[in-house]
């Protein structure tokens, strides 16, 4: 028989229990939970005139260690490479020495590939899974606490050995005495402690850094801590997440997305600090050779993950705010399994139809349309005059082939345009962080799993299926049915750097020989710099 609450939900067709929302006690304490970060949150971000001193002693010590052995040591050997690598290398032993709020930051940047150095990105990535884990007895002890009960009259079996170690929590394969296979998400101890003293200290040291040093120039490191903030403290009560579980899990039902599995949250077993869920099993989501010789089609793996990903966003406002390769993996069926819900953007309506209308706009190549949608969505100010924003970033003229330009006229070009996004005050608002940091990923999935994929096809392919499938909800939400306007891809090729005109195909492979270009002319340029 099928499972009742596949109505209600993207679950396994093969139920350890059956999901009723309305029979989960811990539900009820969701919205109180939310309501309360969301009035800690300006005081957590607030610069205070003394942050706590012990801590901050450590923090300088630790990152100004790093960059004084970088200075002394790769700095001075005039290989810029050497040096990249030696400071990334350094920062993330620092990070790991500083624990879970620093760590969870570098594994939210070692996701944005494209965005970072790649070796910054390639030394944080290392965060993701070699985090040390809690001794077994503070997890029975923090499970024992929560739970009001022994650890043997819970569980028949649980491996003392982790399954993974995170920053925030570590999980564990556990039975229940009623036979169900499931896994056991645990807090770290003290981590709420350790996170609210780590966000005292970055909002206090974050307005120093304001115009220092080119990066933080263009992220804003007070705003880069406020968004840090709101998505860490999202992540400290598991109640919330598994709620989050659920909504998810609903709005893929209600569109019709079955190409997703979520994880059952236990109907009882849910507290702020533990976890128990449903045990799903399947490929790592980049083991293509297994998934190959298992004959399922990774194409179609990577199609459902971006037209699963953008449904829920858009139509629903809501989506998983944290894909990386350590929280989906790919079941024997071909569908997708999605874990960690501790980061879930969620959208007000108003911003879920601004991010309709910029799909729209991308897709009909109107370049004020989609600067109106990103002024909605909360990167522009209100006032933001489009027209001089279309011609201050070049956006009125033929698009420039980056592989055709030398590295100073490139970095010309991207200074150009930040200094002119700074002018007019742009930001990036927490829920387009979480999309675009989840489209970087998607960028790296479609090279490992469909690096042979034809870029232009396959967006023509997902817009067809929005404007088939969703054309009338579209037409609802933002008064323009996508079914009566004509596909024109020349913009979205011109963030491509090519011609629109002459280029009809693009594979990621050649993309990826495009980016691995424009790299190695940067790498020579560097090399004749000391």
């Amino acid at each position: 028989m099928t499972p009742t609450d596949l109505e209600i939900g993207a679950f396994s067709d093969d139920p350890p229990w059956i999901v009723d929302p309305a029979a989960m006690p811990w539900r009820r304490s969701v919205p109180t939970v939310r309501s309360v970060v969301r009035r800690q949150l300006p005081g957590l971000v607030r610069p205070r005139r003394v942050p706590p001193p012990g801590r901050l002693v450590v923090v300088v010590f630790h990152l100004g260690r790093a960059l004084l052995g970088w200075m002394v040591v790769e700095r001075r050997s005039g290989d810029r490479s050497r040096s990249r690598a030696g400071l990334s290398r350094r920062m993330r032993i620092a990070i790991e020495e500083l624990g879970p709020t620093f760590i969870k930051l570098a594994q939210i940047i070692s996701s944005g590939e494209g965005l970072f150095p790649d070796e910054l990105v390639g030394e944080f990535k290392r965060c993701r899974d070699r985090v040390p884990a809690e001794p077994f007895a503070e997890v029975r002890r923090v499970i024992e606490q929560d739970l009001g009960a022994p650890l043997d009259s819970v569980f028949a079996w649980i491996d003392t050995t982790p399954l993974a170690a995170a920053s925030i929590a570590q999980v564990h394969a556990a039975r229940l005495h009623t036979g169900e296979d499931v896994v056991v998400k645990v807090q770290r101890p003290i981590v709420g402690q350790v996170v609210l003293r780590d966000l005292q200290v970055m909002a206090w040291l974050a307005p120093f850094l304001v115009g220092r040093i080119p990066v933080a120039a263009l992220a804003n490191p007070p705003a880069l801590v406020e968004l840090f903030a709101e998505t860490i403290t999202e992540e400290l009560d598991f109640r919330a997440e598994a709620d989050n579980m659920l909504d998810v899990a609903r709005s893929f039902a209600a569109l019709g997305q079955r190409g997703y599995v979520i994880p059952r949250p236990h109907p009882t077993l849910v507290t702020r600090r533990v976890l128990v869920m449903e045990r799903l099993d399947g490929f790592a989501f980049d083991d293509v050779v297994g998934m190959h010789a298992a004959g399922l089609d990774t194409e179609a793996i990577v199609r459902t993950g971006m037209i699963g990903f953008m449904e829920g966003c858009m139509l629903h406002g809501i989506f998983h705010g944290d894909l990386h390769g350590g929280n989906l993996f790919v079941l024997p069926d071909g569908r997708t399994a999605l874990l960690d819900f501790g980061i879930t953007g969620r959208l007000t309506d108003a911003r879920r139809r601004a991010f309709l209308r910029l799909l729209l706009t991308a897709s009909i190549n109107d370049v004020k349309g989609q600067l109106a949608a990103l002024r909605d969505l909360g990167a522009l100010p209100p006032d933001t005059d489009l027209d001089a924003v279309v011609v201050d970033l070049g956006l009125d003229r033929a698009p420039l082939d980056p592989t055709k330009m030398s590295p100073d006229e490139l970095i010309g070009e991207i200074q150009k345009v930040v200094k002119a996004l700074l002018a007019y005050g742009a930001s990036m608002p927490k829920e387009l962080m979480l999309f675009v940091k989840n489209l970087v990923f998607l960028d790296g999935a479609i090279a490992r799993l469909a690096p042979d994929l034809d870029l232009f096809a396959e967006i023509t392919q997902i817009s067809m299926y929005f404007a088939t499938t969703h054309g009338e909800t579209i037409a609802a939400d933002i008064g323009v049915d996508p079914r009566t306007v004509d596909l024109d891809l020349s913009g979205v090729k011109a963030t491509f750097g090519v011609d629109p005109d002459e280029t009809t195909t693009l594979t990621y492979r050649d993309l990826q020989a495009r980016r691995q270009l424009i790299r190695e002319r940067f790498r020579k340029r560097g090399a004749d710099v000391p």
